[in-house]
């Protein structure tokens, strides 16, 4: 929680957040540069692909929880029933 609070602070005093950002995004672009064999178009596409896959992991990760959440409400409302509304 510390580092959380740490952070908020920092990035609340961060007047030009683009500016603070821009050596990663930079870092990001030559990451797939390289792995492109410096072809732009190639590295272009393997951004893509990268921020896709991440997509995808984020939408399976909102199906699992909100089948979670459907499965841990089923059971509170069977328990319920079965307790007479009782449960604590």
């Amino acid at each position: 929680m510390v580092a959380s609070i740490a952070a908020h602070t920092s990035w609340a005093n961060t007047e030009n957040r683009s500016a603070r950002t821009a050596p990663a995004r930079r870092a990001l672009d030559e990451k797939f540069l390289a792995e492109a064999g410096g072809d732009p178009a190639r590295a272009e596409h393997l951004r893509k692909a990268h921020f896709q896959r991440l997509a995808l992991k984020s939408a399976q990760s909102r199906r699992r929880a909100r089948e979670a959440t459907a499965a841990a409400q089923a059971a509170e409302a069977e328990l319920d029933q079965l307790t007479g509304g009782d449960a604590a």
